[in-house]
């Protein structure tokens, strides 16, 4: 299945919730959920019966537009989660975050996921010392992920670190003076903000 590239805004409107996919856009008034807070299309705002179906489907989707992930993908990492020890949906979300560009998104070098994918696949982080542009990476405990030296320099770069906040995940050591941060630990479900129940996406793919 192809990348979806239409307004990103329809998909919060899909999902009735705000999925954080502009940046800061999201957090003022231009949202699209704060404007119309419904479905997008001619029947958008009426009613409809939720099947049991339909709830698994809409959980799987809502994490597939977060994290911005094909369907392949999504069967790939069920698949990988599924074989791993624990919990099934919380191994899926795990992997999830642990998404090369997930975690320069949690680090604060990017104002979303969307534009975290981006920096990424134009070669402007290092993973260990060497130049990784493939997002969809797998990082682990200790992976050290920094900024570029010859990127540094760029307004985009200067901008996110003076509005850098400060507040990351605390699996994520970040050193913005070094433009640099390195995973301490896994996330565990609690480290996880995305609100979505996991156990509905492992119910539909074990049909």
């Amino acid at each position: 299945m192809a990348r979806y590239t239409g307004p990103v805004c329809r998909l919060c409107r899909r999902e009735g919730m705000k999925l954080f996919l502009k940046g800061d856009r999201c957090y003022t008034d231009q949202c699209a959920i704060n404007k119309r807070n419904y479905a997008p299309g001619q029947h958008g705002q009426s009613r409809k019966k939720v099947t049991e179906y339909g709830m698994q489907l809409r959980e799987k989707q809502k994490v597939r537009r977060f994290y911005g992930i094909s369907e392949s993908q999504m069967v790939k990492y069920f698949i990988m989660a599924d074989k791993m020890r624990g919990i099934t949906g919380e191994n899926l979300l795990k992997i999830l975050e642990l998404r090369l560009d997930n975690v320069v998104y949690r680090m604060g070098f990017a104002s979303s996921r969307a534009e975290a994918r981006q920096l990424v696949t134009h070669g402007h982080f290092l993973v260990n010392g060497s130049k990784v542009d493939i997002p969809s990476v797998i990082l682990s405990v200790g992976d050290v992920v920094e900024i570029k030296e010859r990127t540094r320099g760029s307004e985009k770069i200067k901008s996110l670190v003076e509005n850098h906040n400060g507040n990351t995940v605390k699996w994520i050591n970040v050193d913005i003076d070094q433009l640099k941060g390195s995973i301490v630990a896994e996330p565990t479900r609690e480290d996880i903000d995305i609100p979505v129940e996991e156990h509905l996406i492992v119910e539909l793919y074990s049909k």
